[in-house]
């Protein structure tokens, strides 16, 4: 019994000299004595889908949140949405704006994500700057336990991604767009596309019109008539009507 607890020992030593010995230390580092490592309590814990966690490795990682990036002329933006279970990219939702080069990008790089590891993803070229950038922000995030799950037990379902869509999954974009000479001009805001500016006696906005291009589509593809289909997805927002202090309406692409 001795003899194999000192075989053991003595095996276990024989590895670590060899480990060290596989090192290169400076002549400094090589004659200095050992100092005893005092107490060693591991990484801080973060929360993750409602539970605290030690993260140690990759696969330790699991949460749902969000980055925005920029390319580097800053002529566009990306906004990625990432579920990760145990390290893994189940699910990639990738949002682009401001230039068309990168809306391509985006359709490569949702096919490269998911499957991934998030250290695989971030040190994976996908395509795009802006991409890129978000996925740095988004690695921060979630490994420092900052995710938009890290209170929710059991964190979210795959699929949670589109709900930032809502219906019709068309993303949520504001465009809007104004001269010193001629004023604002509302183009796109979260209801959808804006069809007209209502303005009062002052000639202040006041309201507007708009149609929810992803209900429009969805009513379409079923075979409703177009112009019905406009009808039942064009709403209003704020005073747009004489009673209401609306004196006239524009078309903001065109007057």
């Amino acid at each position: 019994m001795k003899k194999a607890v000192y075989l053991h020992l003595l095996f276990k030593t024989a590895k670590t000299i060899n480990f060290l010995n596989d090192m290169v230390y400076s002549h400094e580092v090589q004659n200095m004595c050992c100092v005893a490592k005092g107490p060693n309590h591991g990484p801080a814990p973060i929360p993750e889908e409602g539970k605290w966690v030690q993260a140690k490795e990759i696969k330790d990682i699991s949460g749902m949140t969000h980055g925005v990036g920029w390319c580097a002329p800053q002529q566009g933006a990306c906004k990625l949405s990432l579920n990760i279970k145990d390290g893994i990219i189940e699910e990639a939702l990738v949002e682009t704006i401001g230039c068309s080069g990168m809306t391509h990008s985006a359709a490569m790089a949702a096919e490269i994500l998911q499957g991934k590891t998030i250290l695989e993803a971030l040190n994976t070229d996908l395509v795009c700057d802006a991409i890129n950038t978000a996925m740095r922000e988004l690695f921060l995030q979630i490994v420092y336990g900052r995710s938009q799950s890290a209170f929710s037990e059991g964190g979210l379902i795959i699929g949670a991604g589109l709900e930032d869509l809502g219906k019709g999954l068309v993303s949520q974009c504001g465009t809007l767009y104004g001269t010193k000479a001629k004023g604002v001009r509302y183009l796109q805001l979260t209801e959808g596309y804006i069809t007209k500016m209502f303005l009062d006696k002052d000639n202040q906005v006041c309201g507007y019109e708009f149609v929810h291009m992803g209900k429009f589509m969805d009513a379409v593809k079923k075979g409703v008539d177009a112009n019905e289909a406009l009808k039942s997805v064009t709403g209003t927002y704020g005073r747009t009507k004489p009673e209401q202090g609306a004196v006239k309406s524009i078309d903001p692409r065109k007057e």
